[in-house]
């Protein structure tokens, strides 16, 4: 039995929540309408110009498309952990998301956090009080599940007024200039 490298059923799924037709996706992409029912049942093989067409009838690139279509779906994303000042994170990364679970005790700084990318920053407080200065002098004091969202090109320092937990996630922004 072959082994089922890629599952193209997700093709209906996207045609579905674009409200297309098999007919409709056929004429806005240039792929016949018999290979898109084969692909979306798994009884072909697609070739690369027939992803390059039918991701952009989507707004994602082909690569996105072949990535979705990957068989086995869930993947196992390694936990790294690392200290920055007197906060200690544990962090796992997938294509544009960065999520940090964070620990600090009271007192603790983080007064230049690891250089970002593009990324919009969220803090979220799971536990105890956090103090993010931004520039400016804008200050948010964080309790118990509230939560911010600034851009992290910004410099930003975190202190924990109570031994605390949060969340930081990263998120990479898209075609910006």
């Amino acid at each position: 039995m072959k082994t089922l490298l890629f599952d193209f059923s997700l093709l209906r799924e996207l045609r579905k929540k674009h409200k297309m037709s098999i007919g409709e996706l056929a004429e806005a992409s240039g792929v016949a309408s018999s290979v898109i029912s084969k692909l979306e049942r798994n009884r072909t093989n697609a070739e690369l110009e027939t992803l390059y067409r039918l991701a952009k009838v989507f707004r994602m690139s082909c690569s996105e498309l072949l990535g979705m279509a990957e068989a086995g779906m869930t993947r196992p994303v390694p936990v790294k952990s690392h200290t920055s000042e007197d906060f200690f994170f544990r962090k796992i990364a997938y294509k544009n998301v960065e999520c940090l679970l964070g620990s600090a005790p009271a007192g603790g700084r983080v007064s230049h956090p690891a250089v970002h990318g593009d990324d919009h920053e969220i803090c979220w407080v799971l536990s105890g009080k956090v103090l993010l200065s931004l520039p400016g002098g804008e200050k948010h004091l964080l309790k118990k599940d509230e939560s911010v969202r600034f851009d992290a090109l910004l410099e930003h320092a975190y202190e924990a007024v109570e031994e605390s937990r949060l969340i930081l996630l990263h998120i990479k922004k898209e075609n910006r200039s």
